[in-house]
């Protein structure tokens, strides 16, 4: 069974977007410009535009055209979070050093962690957070991939893998958790606290219509992060 037009166009965006080739608040073509490339009529290029805006990857202006959507850092508690903005808003100056970087084949761990097969192409980066050239934050992340192919091309060597995530790949779903945990020597060296020490873990997935991006762990020495958000209750 053939797949319909308007799919094919939504998939090839959105395919698009999440490759970086349409960066995050970029226009894309208009209805006519996609009609003339599809040969087909506009309503079927505004049905798949529909499906990117319903999905959260774009917003259509009404006489404006439609935007690749934008995130904004620290909306809440629950929201991504751009470390990088945490600790230039506490007035201090930011760094990223890159420990690690791999691309492999994923194993089942880190399948089961992406949502993906095993043997499917990641990355792997391990990255320390500075504020004022001391550690900050320890941040463990994979990379699927398939759904972040351009992702491969870059080092990550003083940028952090999450700000280039944020930049170029509009995420529609986000999963997060907080936790404690103690420092193994490892961690509690990179960090420069004592093996044992308590951690404030946070884990975020993130997702793009349907498939698992990548998945991170955070590791801040307690008492050095506070997560904090205000809300309001709607009134009714």
């Amino acid at each position: 069974m053939n797949q319909p037009l308007h799919e094919a166009i939504r998939a090839r965006l959105e395919a698009d977007i999440l490759a970086g080739i349409y960066k995050p608040g970029e226009k894309l073509p208009n209805e006519t410009q996609l009609a003339a490339e599809w040969n087909c009529a506009r309503m079927t290029v505004s049905r798949a535009l529909g499906a990117l805006a319903e999905a959260g990857m774009v917003q259509r202006r009404k006489r404006a055209g439609t935007f690749v959507a934008r995130r904004t850092v620290q909306e809440t508690v629950l929201d991504i979070r751009d470390v990088a903005a945490e600790v230039r808003a506490s007035g201090r100056e930011y760094a990223f050093r890159r420990l690690a970087r791999r691309e492999a084949g994923a194993s089942a761990d880190e399948a089961a962690a992406l949502e993906v097969a095993e043997g499917a192409p990641i990355l792997q980066v391990i990255g320390l957070h500075l504020a004022d050239g001391g550690p900050h934050a320890l941040e463990e992340r994979l990379i699927n991939l398939d759904a972040a192919p351009a992702a491969a091309r870059e080092r990550f060597e003083d940028q952090p893998p999450g700000a280039w995530l944020l930049d170029h790949v509009p995420w529609t779903e986000a999963e997060h958790g907080i936790s404690a945990l103690a420092a193994d020597g490892q961690t509690a060296k990179r960090l420069g606290i004592s093996t044992g020490s308590p951690l404030l873990c946070l884990e975020r997935k993130t997702w793009a219509s349907g498939a698992c991006v990548t998945s991170a762990r955070f590791l801040y020495p307690a008492g050095a992060q506070r997560f904090t958000a205000r809300l309001r209750q709607p009134r009714g």
